[in-house]
């Protein structure tokens, strides 16, 4: 559904809804790259060295429902201002070379990171609701494109920079987003307070209780579990085939370049009935067939290049869609906020838990059972959207 009604807004607001899209994943992207200084600097374990990337997401999924409400009695703009002050205090104390400190930084970006999660969907649907395609685009290929190139970006920086130089530059966007986002505060506007004109308005129920809701939840949920279950066991999966880690290493990193044209056409082709089905049998056809392609015996570098691309473009045709489905199956901006803190809460959790599960089974059982977990997982995935793409909101 889309609104006709926009509301004031900065022209400096695309452009730190941009910003806020890189932050939203260079400052989780970028470590991986930094795990081998952070052991020699710090003295990190290696059994520690998997929370830097667990924690965001826990906090991802305790942290959405809180960050949608606190966008209703605060307003988005000064949420998302809020949001960004806590990643940039958590970008910085982990600059600082401590263990205790790295892990309190983490909590805070993941915290931190979250703000423009939940809100920046809320933000376009208000502010461009005849826009909302472009806008769309334009943030997710902001934020799809630093995180591709975080972890080799930091891991090139760290070579020829102290590790604090290196956290300290890459962290330097948190503050300039700073400053671009604060003329967005005087255009602040919070969820409508009940008098006369708004008591002959129906109340929505709550989006916790809507079906359609539900199916949205576990359509981003999906999507999140086997993009983080691939992205972190697919380099181990493509050695156990024979290619070197090198080379495995490449070929993941293939799969997330190859996001990118998605995050641009999904939007662009939503507006219409046929870009969605088309863009969900994308997904559909990505996942299903680059995973059993993996299953092949004998499996050579060509095949493998293809079967990473076609990984790639399921999952950004994927989590472009369901950033769509925020905005196309609500009505306003907060209740674009409810769903995407709804469904990023249990999307997330879901996300920090299939790796763990996905290792345990490859490790206990085989990585063949993985690989048909993700088949039958991605095919839920499409099904959902399916049933999503039917309906004309959560609420109808």
């Amino acid at each position: 559904m889309t609104t006709t009604h926009t509301h004031q807004h900065s022209r400096y607001l695309a452009l730190g809804m941009v910003l806020a899209a890189t932050n939203m994943r260079l400052p989780i992207t970028m470590m991986p790259g930094l795990i081998s200084p952070l052991k020699q600097t710090l003295g990190l374990p290696s059994s520690m060295a998997g929370l830097i990337t667990t924690i965001p997401l826990l906090t991802f999924a305790v942290m959405s429902p809180l960050i949608a409400r606190w966008g209703h009695r605060f307003g988005n703009e000064w949420t998302i201002y809020g949001m960004l002050i806590v990643l940039a205090v958590g970008s910085y104390l982990r600059v600082v070379p401590s263990i205790t400190l790295l892990f309190i930084g983490t909590l805070l970006v993941g915290i931190g990171v979250d703000g423009g999660n939940v809100l920046i969907p809320a933000i376009i649907k208000d502010n461009f609701p005849q826009k909302i395609e472009l806008a769309t685009s334009g943030y997710t290929v902001s934020m799809v494109l630093i995180g591709s190139l975080g972890t080799g970006l930091s891991g090139v920086m760290a070579a020829h920079w102290s590790l604090p130089v290196t956290m300290a530059a890459l962290s330097v966007i948190g503050l300039l987003n700073l400053v671009v986002w604060s003329p967005n505060l005087k255009y602040n506007h919070r969820a409508p307070v009940e008098n006369s004109e708004t008591a002959q308005i129906p109340v929505r129920p709550s989006v916790w209780r809507l079906p359609l809701a539900w199916v949205v939840t576990a359509f981003f949920g999906l999507q999140a579990l086997v993009y983080y279950s691939l992205l972190t066991w697919l380099p181990t999966i493509l050695t156990a085939h024979g290619f070197t880690t090198v080379v495995a290493g490449n070929l993941v990193t293939l799969m997330q370049l190859s996001i990118l044209p998605m995050s641009f056409l999904v939007p662009a082709t939503s507006g219409k009935k046929a870009g969605v089905i088309t863009m969900n049998a994308i997904v559909g056809i990505g996942f299903m067939l680059g995973a059993a392609g993996i299953l092949l015996p004998g499996l050579s570098l060509p095949l493998a290049i293809i079967l990473c691309v076609m990984l790639g473009l399921g999952a950004g045709a994927s989590f472009s869609l369901a950033v769509v489905f925020f905005t196309q199956k609500t009505t306003n901006g907060f209740e674009t906020a409810d769903l995407s803190g709804m469904a990023q809460s249990a999307g997330y959790l879901l996300a920090a838990l299939g790796p763990v599960l996905f290792g345990w089974l490859g490790s206990h059982v085989g990585w063949t059972l993985v690989l048909w977990l993700a088949i039958g997982f991605s095919g839920l995935l499409t099904l959902c959207g399916v049933i999503i793409q039917r309906h004309e909101s959560i609420y109808a």
